[in-house]
């Protein structure tokens, strides 16, 4: 295999140049179009005005990013395609987000999804949550702002940091010259991109090697076609167990009460129109993951007997998919420039999600009340509004500083879903708590909330940690003329086998990644449900049943306080009638 760097022409440049004027073109249009983005009603929640289909494609693209097309290709072919699993875990979530979740947010008609939290509980539950959501989100927003990086880093040969400078001042000033409106449309756009990207990938490695079939062959010749993991040891990286349950609480709290896609939610009319975007988008999901997935496995056929990173290609295993376009496409004119361009506004729609969302979280739960609380006013329109961007700005600008601490957690679908499950377990535990059991108070579900949020981020983050097991990689099929000795030498080193004792491990840090979320919630959950029963024993009250609003619980429970309530009108009623 040939191993000269190819480059970009000036033909990709000119397809990069007009796919992100298209989508920077589409948050100017809105900018001096309709209401001009002149509140925080139509700047944060597009006057819930948007379409079910347009909103469908947006709740994939905010979750399946350039993460998604970077991480979970890499993920196969370094791992195997054991993490499509996960889908089953997407069909079993949607329901219960589209009956459960999305009512209660509707319901409530706010920007933030944490002002149910200030309903249902208090000012102490908001804020706590509120300030976790806002960790989670930051952290995310710095590992979508790398990922672009490493694909023009592959590409372009231009440096990693110089990269993620350049993207990361595109993605802020986008953020702050359109809405939500702008960013939603332009996820349609960028959907499209996506999709053609790995079709793209896909046909040429087809071609290549001889059809769908012969990838498949060659794939499982190495073993990456392999679904046999059913171990319920949580400390197995993989499993269908892991995946199903563990991939369900991430999918869950990203999905259901993420402040992102509850703010997209909240574009739609009602509740009915969101439970059906997020079926329609159960589809898109699924069908960008899987075809993510065989992605990684199509790449894998090109490179199976030189793989790059051993031959010193290039510096991290998320490069792959670049760096296999750049060597497979780049003499098809303008390919290459496509799958970076789609790459790019992968993550500009992303991050501008994020840092909407962030600024609707400081402004709504911070910002607003504490003006209140000074001045003795609510905070104008306009000052808000102009609050507001500024507030998109300055996180766009803290977004760049996290990018560069993104390549330190261990590869970028690995550290999505790590900040997802961390953070999003505790979240969707409080949220839960709240509606789901009416005995929860304001206490249990701070106390919840914050022991489980020390607790995984202590697992997730603490160190140090066994490294997982790849499966073999090879270097027999490359030109030896464009290999180092010292590179050959570490070739002929490397062995797929992990020698060292696992059990020399803390236990807590060899559980795999996909149980956070899982874990998460079910410490905030039980800690919550304690500590709530032991603070209403101390003061010695009980739930009124009066002062329960059924609106901030999953229908079926509101259903049965209305009929508990029902009940005990009548009873009333007769008692009056028997005196």
């Amino acid at each position: 295999m040939d191993t000269e760097q190819a480059r970009l022409g000036w033909a990709d440049y000119t397809v990069i140049a007009l796919t992100m004027g298209v989508s920077a073109g589409v948050g100017v249009f809105y900018r001096f179009s309709g209401g001009r983005q002149r509140t925080t009603r139509e700047y944060f929640s597009a006057d819930n005005s948007m379409g079910v289909p347009t909103v469908a494609v947006a709740l994939m693209v905010s979750f399946m990013s350039a993460i998604t097309l970077l991480g979970l290709s890499t993920e196969s072919y370094t791992y195997g395609a054991q993490f499509a699993a996960i889908n089953l875990a997407y069909v079993i979530g949607t329901p219960v987000i589209s009956y459960c979740y999305a009512p209660v947010f509707f319901n409530l008609g706010a920007v933030s999804a944490y002002e149910y939290l200030e309903r249902r509980f208090g000012r102490a539950a908001r804020l706590a949550a509120s300030f976790a959501s806002w960790l989670q989100l930051l952290l995310y927003c710095g590992v979508v702002l790398y990922a672009p990086a490493l694909a023009l880093e592959a590409t372009t040969g231009l440096p990693g940091d110089w990269s993620v400078v350049a993207v990361g001042l595109v993605c802020t000033f986008y953020s702050c010259v359109g809405g939500i409106k702008a960013v939603l449309v332009t996820d349609l756009f960028q959907a499209l991109l996506m999709f053609a990207s790995l079709l793209v990938v896909v046909a040429g490695a087809a071609q290549r090697v001889g059809g769908l079939g012969a990838i498949l062959r060659i794939a499982a010749e190495n073993g990456r076609v392999q679904f046999d993991s059913f171990s319920p040891d949580p400390t197995v990286r993989h499993t269908w167990w892991g995946l199903l349950l563990g991939g369900l609480f991430i999918y869950v709290s990203v999905f259901g009460v993420n402040q992102v896609q509850v703010q997209r939610m909240m574009t739609l009319r009602d509740a009915a129109a969101a439970r059906r975007a997020f079926l329609l988008n159960l589809p898109f999901l699924c069908g960008l993951s899987l075809l993510t997935c065989f992605s990684g496995l199509a790449i894998y056929s090109y490179y199976y007997d030189c793989d790059p990173l051993l031959a010193g290609r290039i510096d991290t295993p998320d490069m792959l998919m670049p760096r296999y376009v750049m060597d497979s496409l780049s003499h098809l004119p303008g390919v290459a420039g496509l799958f970076v361009a789609g790459i790019l506004s992968a993550s500009l729609s992303t991050m501008s999600a994020g840092l909407n969302s962030l600024a609707v979280i400081t402004l709504e739960d911070y910002a607003k009340p504490a003006f209140l609380s000074c001045a003795g006013r609510p905070l104008s329109e306009t000052r808000s509004l102009a609050l507001g961007k500024l507030l998109t700005l300055l996180y766009g600008l803290a977004c760049l500083a996290l990018a560069f601490g993104a390549k330190l957690l261990g590869g970028v679908l690995q550290a999505s879903l790590t900040i997802f499950g961390a953070v999003g377990g505790p979240l969707l535990g409080v949220f839960t708590l709240g509606m789901l059991l009416e005995r929860a108070d304001q206490t249990g579900a701070v106390v919840g909330l914050l022991a489980s949020l020390a607790f995984t981020l202590w697992m997730a983050f603490g160190q140090p940690k066994p490294l997982p097991l790849k499966l073999p990689l090879s270097v027999e099929g490359c030109d030896a003329q464009f290999l180092a000795p010292e590179v050959l030498r570490a070739a002929s080193r490397h062995s797929p086998v992990n020698d060292e004792d696992q059990s020399q491990y803390f236990y807590l840090y060899r559980i795999s990644y996909v149980w956070y979320g899982a874990i998460g919630f079910a410490v905030t959950i039980l800690v919550g449900i304690v500590v709530s029963l032991l603070s209403r024993a101390t003061r010695g009250d009980d739930v009124d049943e009066e002062e329960l609003d059924p609106n901030l619980f999953f229908p079926i429970v509101a259903r049965r306080i209305r009929r508990r309530r029902t009940r005990h009108l009548k009873t009333a009623e007769l008692n009056e009638r028997s005196h």
